[in-house]
């Protein structure tokens, strides 16, 4: 009897582990749709939020002449290249490309 049970154990209860953890694995390596909505939403909000902080620095710019922003300049195409294609890709992603 005791030869039944491990032979079960050996033939059916370790491969059902393994595949069990393999599946786990594969599942969790892969970004959901979820995910992928939080990140669009992400992104659309870091989009939000630089244009309210060049507006920001374009009223600090107006009332005080010697101001340069520490950071990227608006406009500039050396910055807005990598820009466009990040927004090339995510339509692309979404089916509704350019």
């Amino acid at each position: 009897m005791e030869e039944i049970i491990i032979a079960l154990i050996i033939c059916v209860g370790l491969p059902w582990v393994i595949l069990h953890y393999i599946t786990k694995w594969k599942t969790a390596s892969t970004i959901t749709s979820d995910d992928e909505s939080l990140l669009d939403e992400l992104y659309h909000l870091a989009k939000r939020l630089d244009e309210r902080m060049d507006t920001v620095e374009r009223l600090v710019a107006t009332d005080d002449p010697g101001f340069r922003p520490a950071r990227l300049m608006h406009d500039r195409e050396a910055d807005n290249a990598p820009l466009r294609e990040l927004d090339r890709l995510i339509a692309e992603k979404k089916g509704t490309a350019k």
